[in-house]
């Protein structure tokens, strides 16, 4: 038994591994974003609810498919003048009584009614299902697009203290020279402007990265904090290898979003074609046994026979004799609760018929208002199509043209780097002048941060292109 207990403590101290317990210190990689999104986001738990609610709908037009079988029992107590339940006759008495019954309804046809909203019911849990499946992949999108935001806005903050950096050093340089009064003080003040420009670029800088890591831990709602230093992604930039034509045509065929609007449209057909049932006549069956029990109804047992005058008379030889009657007597025996129950069986069966003849026009609204659902859900579908072609379209035209951007901007970077080596070495040599300098730092440090801009729109676009192509967590 101590050994036991002992194996069961061992068992609970074991850690178990848990995302939220992510390491402090360690990489935080977007695979394992996209999982405490899973599990923790809110929009994704109202999905899954909205999901459950639809299977309940769907399981009750199932069941009303089996017919309707209820049962009654009542017991209680008559005092003063009633109708006996097994006699019917009146009675003047205190009177215990019980009813038991078992009755059976089954509709036989109804138009189809019941089968076109059990389809219908059965199409929009298919519906909600995919629904659920496009709130996931949305939710893993907007996941990793927060992700690379913060990336993003990471690399930003590492260029602009970078830019801090090496402006402060000339700054340092100068003022060196400034306090000994040997260099030019109008290079001395254009650094010091420079400077505060810089540090106020590194504030707004710092101020956008942290909106992005507000964003991305909403996201998560796993109660932690990100570190942005802690994320880590491989980045693959590549050329995309899809036309705007081939992602439409693949997500008009296999978007979840789409497919489920598609799935409305078929539900609300159906549901037009419950509602014309309401015309038709209703065929049913019914089926009942019913018994019952009184505490005044008895049997009367023989006990007995004695002769007794009847009050005539009859003359024999002028004489008259009494005449005789034998009478019969019986003695009042309780009749038990089981006996009456089974000796009062009672059934009936039968079909009925329901004729809708005139029931306030409620039919004919009924039908109109599911035609006008059915529109609605093909406008839907309509519109849901023609918001993802634009969408999609947009979306590949920016990131060719990010692409074709960050082609451009490698090539700037380059020279502009360059053109700062050389304009800091004359700087530092006294052949140029502080002007000259400040334009030309300006010019790399805006390239460089243009092309990281460039790289991580490219990657953004890229995976919108994938959502739409239902590739929400494709390897990058």
């Amino acid at each position: 038994m101590n050994r036991l207990y002992l194996l069961l403590l061992l068992l609970c101290l074991i850690p178990r591994p848990d995302l939220r317990a992510q390491d402090p210190d360690g990489p935080l990689t977007l695979e394992a974003c996209i999982n405490l999104a899973l599990e923790h986001n809110l929009d994704l738990q109202s999905a899954r609810l909205q999901t459950r609610s639809t299977k309940v709908d769907y399981r009750v037009s199932l069941n009303q498919l089996l017919p309707s079988v209820n049962g009654d029992y009542n017991l209680g107590v008559n005092d003063g003048r009633s109708i006996d339940p097994f006699t019917n006759d009146y009675i003047d008495e205190k009177l215990t009584f019980s009813n038991a019954g078992l009755n059976l309804d089954a509709v036989v046809f109804n138009g189809f009614r019941l089968i076109n909203t059990l389809k219908q019911s059965r199409l929009n849990l298919k519906a909600a299902e995919l629904e659920l499946e496009a709130a996931r992949q949305a939710l893993v999108l907007d996941v990793t697009l927060a992700f690379l935001q913060t990336l993003n806005t990471r690399e930003l903050v590492r260029l602009t203290a970078g830019r801090l950096e090496a402006t402060r050093g000339q700054l340092d340089r100068l003022q060196a020279m400034f306090d000994q009064q040997t260099g030019n003080p109008a290079e001395y003040r254009d650094l010091q402007g420079q400077h505060a420009n810089d540090r106020a670029a590194l504030i707004q800088a710092r101020t956008d990265l942290s909106a992005a890591v507000l964003t991305l831990e909403q996201l998560l709602n796993a109660g932690i904090s990100v570190n942005p230093e802690q994320l880590v992604l491989l980045l693959d930039f590549e050329s995309y290898g899809f036309s705007a034509d081939e992602v439409v045509a693949q997500a008009m065929a296999e978007l979840d979003a789409i497919q489920a609007r598609r799935l409305r449209v078929d539900a609300a057909r159906k549901g037009v074609a419950a509602a014309r049932a309401q015309y038709v006549p209703q065929f049913s069956f019914f089926a009942g046994i019913n018994t019952n029990y009184s505490s005044a109804a008895r049997l009367f047992e023989e006990a007995g026979s004695s002769i007794e005058e009847t009050g005539d008379f009859v003359k024999v030889n002028g004489l008259d004799y009494p005449v005789l009657t034998e009478r019969t007597a019986f003695n009042p025996v309780e009749i038990s609760y089981a006996d009456q129950f089974d000796n009062n069986l009672s059934t009936a069966y039968g079909l009925s018929v329901r004729i809708p003849l005139l029931n306030g026009f409620r039919a004919k609204n009924n039908v109109a208002r599911q035609k006008i659902q059915k529109q609605e859900a093909e406008v839907a579908l309509e519109r849901s199509e023609l918001e993802f072609r634009q969408a999609i379209r947009q979306a590949h035209t920016a990131m060719e043209a990010a692409l074709q951007r960050y082609q451009v901007l490698q090539e700037q970077v380059e020279a502009y780097s360059e053109s700062f080596r050389i304009n800091e070495i004359r700087f530092n040599n006294g052949i140029s002048n502080s002007t000259e300098y400040i334009v030309s730092k300006n010019n790399m440090d805006n390239a460089r941060i243009n092309l990281a801009n460039a790289q991580y729109e490219y990657l953004l676009r890229v995976r919108v292109l994938e959502y739409y192509r239902g590739n929400a967590l494709a390897d990058m």
